[in-house]
């Protein structure tokens, strides 16, 4: 679970942080002067919300690398290394999109995750606990899934919904502001935004950025399956199976840093508001899936 929760934080940091200097710039006043300007709101709102997200989208492989210490291989050192890199640049061929960079990263977790801007400049990185317990077709399978994520262009089609998501955030989050602060004007004439609209504002901001977070959870969800179908086409369907049914062997509560969570091929579990904050469907949902198309 690598990406998303990766991408969200970010983004949900960057946002947090343009809305922070924009009200100490003095911008919301002319958003919410004597009364509130919607069209300029909206605009503010559309320009801001789609930036931050396509800040969180340009850093989002430089991140990755950070967060988890991963170690890209630039010339490979070891048999595995060589295996590693050529599997993954047939794979990328076999699906149209440019070389990724390969990397590992040390963790006993058996994961693995891929990001990055587009299609052919991306990150796909292995953790060591992958390598060490699963067989060479289950990697394989692994990586064919992590190549499609790239190839099926998720990280942008989650951009450009986060971006959405977050204009509306930007705007909600004002509009609730200006109204609570208009309430405590009590009756009295609006002068322009005081401490009522900041504090309130902000604080929504958070509460609908958390909610926001919800969507693109459900939309990581959905995507993963296709991933899945991508391996199995990759690899194959015995072998994307395969690899599926031995994460569930190995599966325990992820050890990765959250905020590196999503989009890796092993998702966890959770009951009530964790699991609608889960990234991945079921491990025995995936298997059904695939089975299925068969």
């Amino acid at each position: 679970m690598k990406r998303i929760f990766l991408f969200v934080v970010t983004n949900l940091a960057v946002i947090i942080l343009l809305g922070v200097i924009t009200r100490l710039l003095g911008v919301d006043r002319f958003l919410v002067g004597t009364g509130l300007n919607l069209t300029g709101l909206l605009i503010f709102s559309a320009i801001f919300g789609m930036g931050g997200s396509l800040i969180s989208l340009l850093m989002s492989k430089w991140i990755a690398k950070m967060s988890v210490s991963a170690q890209v291989i630039e010339q490979p050192r070891t048999q595995t290394e060589l295996w590693l890199v050529e599997t993954v640049r047939r794979q990328a061929q076999n699906a149209g999109i440019g070389m990724p960079e390969v990397a590992l990263y040390h963790s006993p977790e058996p994961n693995a995750f891929a990001t990055g801007a587009s299609r052919n400049h991306a990150l796909v990185a292995v953790s060591t606990g992958l390598m060490e317990q699963m067989s060479a077709e289950e990697v394989e399978a692994v990586l064919g899934h992590e190549v499609s994520h790239v190839a099926n262009g998720d990280m942008v089609t989650l951009t450009l919904i986060q971006g959405v998501l977050n204009t509306f955030v930007i705007a909600l989050s004002r509009v609730v502001g200006y109204l609570v602060d208009q309430a405590l004007s009590r009756g009295g004439e609006y002068r322009g935004p005081g401490i009522g609209y900041y504090i309130t504002s902000f604080i929504m901001e958070i509460v609908f950025g958390f909610l926001a977070s919800l969507v693109v959870m459900w939309f990581s969800r959905q995507r993963e399956f296709h991933a899945d179908a991508g391996g199995a086409r990759l690899a194959s369907r015995g072998k994307m199976i395969a690899a599926l049914e031995r994460l569930r062997q190995l599966h325990e509560p992820s050890q990765l840093p959250s905020q590196m969570a999503a989009f890796g091929i092993n998702g966890g579990l959770g009951e009530g508001l964790r699991k609608l904050l889960m990234t991945h469907p079921p491990l025995e949902e995936r298997i059904a899936a695939l089975r299925q198309r068969g």
